[in-house]
């Protein structure tokens, strides 16, 4: 089943007088528990798509349906009501509130979309599931870059969305904080999570399934990943392997 449907999207904006074609006839579907990245150069409208698929702008042509609704008939109170309930949203700057919990960080989706009274019991759960379960009362300051994105995560995930959408997720973490976020990826997607993740990485988008390539506002190329890499296995790797450096800088040092 298609979670998302893009039929010939096209958008313009008008710039000091002159017409600029961002996205000019992009059409690709997304079934459920799909992992897909988006790549492409500067100014080949990723962030366009982006926009259009969190339902943040509207097409100036073509249809959008997300998970039977076709987006573009929707009025902003629908628009608005479409993000919150059918989209899980994750940003490179994570977006916490820096003087609220882990845990009311999670809740606010619940209390936007008047999901059941257990806000609580639910921003936990979930906050457990990302293996934050012992962090939920700290402030974003409290916590590690790769921490503050896990919470990111499971604010995105709290409301059961159709998709989550990732905008470059690891921009701001290094290694080790990255293979930590794609593995939390790969086993929300091994659960059945459709994810879509906007990178420029292409080692982070062998993390996926999936690879749709933008050029100029077209579809360049949609194929799937050639070699799939496992992130859990590359983290104990790279863990490994600086454990035997730092035991030689140890032994060099003595």
């Amino acid at each position: 089943m298609a979670v998302i449907e893009l039929r010939d999207i096209r958008r313009e904006y008008r710039l000091e007088g002159i017409i600029v074609r961002a996205l000019r006839g992009v059409s690709f579907s997304a079934e459920t528990g799909e992992f897909i990245s988006i790549m492409g150069p500067s100014g080949s409208g990723k962030s366009t798509l982006m926009n259009i698929l969190g339902c943040l702008d509207k097409p100036s042509g073509g249809t959008y349906t997300l998970d039977g609704i076709e987006t573009s008939l929707s009025g902003p109170d629908a628009f608005a009501q479409i993000r919150n309930k059918k989209i899980g949203f994750v940003f490179q700057a994570f977006n916490l509130l820096p003087r609220t919990q882990a845990v009311e960080n999670v809740e606010l989706p619940l209390f936007y979309g008047g999901k059941g009274r257990n806000h609580r019991e639910r921003a936990e759960a979930v906050l457990r599931e990302v293996g934050l379960g012992d962090r939920l009362t700290h402030l974003p300051s409290q916590l590690s870059g790769g921490q503050q994105q896990r919470v990111a995560i499971a604010r995105a995930m709290v409301n059961d969305p159709a998709f989550i959408l990732a905008d470059e997720p690891t921009g701001n973490l290094d290694t080790e904080m990255s293979l930590e976020i794609m593995s939390l990826f790969q086993a929300l997607n091994g659960q059945g999570k459709t994810i879509i993740m906007v990178t420029h990485e292409p080692e982070l988008a062998a993390y996926t399934q999936r690879i749709i390539t933008l050029r100029d506002g077209e579809v360049l190329r949609d194929r799937p990943v050639a070699e799939k890499r496992n992130a859990p296995a590359d983290l104990a790797q790279w863990r490994q392997d600086h454990a035997q450096l730092a035991e030689a800088r140890s032994d060099g040092g003595a």
